[in-house]
């Protein structure tokens, strides 16, 4: 049987509804909440404080928890089945895809070993710990990730919060799903997009009261911390920053070896998109820039007006790599020791979801994003409800990155299509 054709590669998590968060209040209440915690610890108005403030924080946290899963699902069964989409739309796109899908690994891998080794280089500040005595369960080893590659039973896999099967599941599913005939292909593809539209909703209604969540996480991690928080927030910007910087240099490598670009060319085109990617946190606001940088860099109009909207689609460069270093510091922060099993569990899920990747400001993604890859890893979500509040500074990097990142692969395929035809009767 033929495979009808599938959907365009725009469909899907790109219709998600508009979603507002207040991030400067959250940072606000941040601050509020570490400043007054530092200033009460040790007094007796502090138990009273955290008797309040503990269960407001972890309410809150519920609220981030319960949408993980099933958002986490409707993104990457949209996600797979555009990136299908995409590769059937011939040569250029194929070609645009198999840089993207090399560097995606690539970006997972280095967030999995560049992590640790900073960490080690510039260990977290000491005196700071979010476990506050908390059990925060098993991380699993090397024959853990194995044996849990595929569920048993997914259902009962998505009861245990068993985050990489039920990935494995629904990867799977939506491979098979581009098999099937027109029809029911379309209504599974719409019902993934509403299951996906709908929790971002809700993550949105839970993200609104973020500065009362923060708050008071911000006020416990204050108490029990102190002004050892904001040495350890300060830190954590620090290095997944150098993280994503480390991907942004990636795209300049590219751009001159894969791209046949100068150096000196390759940077004085793009700086004009990177300010407008700083200035609006958006690879989309960015592409009308991005689309001038390739004509000043002498890519075709053809592989330029292709490959940059697919690359903005589909491809989030520092995703893996930023997502695991934030996964890996909030394992520092909760005193866990990952071991190489769990490294690989994380690594696979970073580099899987980021498919299913919205194109939104990061604080809007961030749990949706990290919260698979720390639950693949055994690590709680608990820090990762007060790093949310400071991501805003961690996703200009995050966009500017990817930007860079996206001309660079632009230029790679241009390159490509250049080659003799004989080249190009071997696909």
């Amino acid at each position: 049987m033929t495979t009808p054709p599938l959907t365009s590669p725009t469909a899907g998590p790109s219709r998600i509804p508009e979603i507002r968060v207040p991030g400067v209040l959250t940072l606000a209440g941040l601050v509020a909440g570490l400043v007054i915690g530092l200033l009460i610890a040790g007094k007796p108005a502090a138990d009273t404080a955290l008797a309040v403030a503990g269960p407001i924080g972890s309410l809150w946290l519920q609220g981030l928890q319960m949408t993980i899963l099933p958002l986490v699902a409707g993104l990457l069964f949209s996600g797979i089945v555009e990136t299908v989409a995409a590769a059937r739309a011939g040569a250029m796109a194929r070609r645009t895809l198999g840089i993207i899908v090399s560097f995606l690994a690539f970006s997972a891998v280095l967030g999995a070993v560049a992590t640790p080794l900073l960490l080690r280089l510039f260990p977290v500040p000491e005196g700071v710990s979010f476990a506050h005595g908390v059990d925060p369960g098993k991380v699993p080893g090397i024959a853990d990730f194995l044996s849990s590659l595929l569920p048993d039973n997914v259902v009962s896999a998505a009861a245990e919060n068993a985050m990489l099967p039920v990935i494995i599941f629904v990867a799977l599913f939506a491979f098979a799903s581009t098999r099937l005939a027109d029809e029911p292909r379309r209504m599974l593809a719409v019902l993934f997009e509403g299951l996906a539209g709908a929790m971002m909703v809700v993550i949105g209604w839970v993200l609104g009261l973020a500065p009362i969540g923060v708050f008071s996480l911000g006020l416990s991690l204050g108490i029990h911390s102190g002004g050892a928080a904001l040495g350890a927030l300060a830190h954590y910007i620090v290095l997944v920053v150098a993280v994503g910087t480390v991907v942004m240099v990636a795209g300049y490598v590219i751009a001159v070896l894969a791209g046949r670009k100068k150096l000196g060319a390759f940077a004085a085109a793009m700086l004009p998109a990177q300010v407008v990617a700083i200035s609006t946190q958006s690879s989309i606001a960015t592409l009308p820039a991005m689309l001038a940088s390739s004509r000043k860099l002498g890519i075709s109009s053809t592989t330029s007006e292709f490959a940059l909207p697919l690359a903005v689609t589909l491809f989030r460069a520092t995703g893996p790599a930023m997502n695991m270093a934030v996964a890996i510091y909030a394992a520092k922060l909760a005193g866990l020791e990952l071991t190489t099993g769990a490294l690989m569990a994380g690594t696979f899920v970073a580099f899987a979801t980021t498919f299913g990747a919205v194109s939104l400001p990061g604080t809007i993604s961030f749990v949706s994003s990290i919260g698979p890859i720390a639950a693949a890893m055994g690590v709680p979500l608990w820090p990762l409800g007060v790093l949310v509040a400071v991501e805003v500074l961690p996703d200009l990097m995050r966009t500017l990155g990817n930007v860079t990142m996206d001309v660079a692969v632009t230029s790679a395929v241009d390159a490509g299509v250049d080659e003799p035809p004989a080249a190009e009767t071997l696909h």
